[in-house]
């Protein structure tokens, strides 16, 4: 069961990360987001992490999609709430 807690946590943390994300110009801010945010998916909500990643397993992972991947999922979770 998704709880709207988990939602609400969930769209804080990496709707606060992705912002930051795409306005930094520095690698190494850049590559410590990737790496909190894939360290949080991994913690997360399996349900919720399933539904907003559509099944994909390296969903806030794979480095070549993670800005993609970052707006979608707060996309996902601001319709969700």
């Amino acid at each position: 069961m998704i709880t709207r807690d988990s939602i609400e946590t969930a769209y804080s943390f990496l709707h606060q990360k992705r912002n930051v994300y795409i306005h930094s110009s520095l690698d190494w801010q850049r590559d410590d987001i990737e790496y909190a945010i894939a360290s949080y998916a991994d913690d997360m909500s399996s349900e919720l992490l399933e539904l907003i990643s559509e099944g994909r397993a390296d969903f806030l992972k794979d480095h070549n999609r993670f800005c993609e991947d970052i707006t979608h999922a707060v996309e996902q979770l601001e319709q969700m709430l």
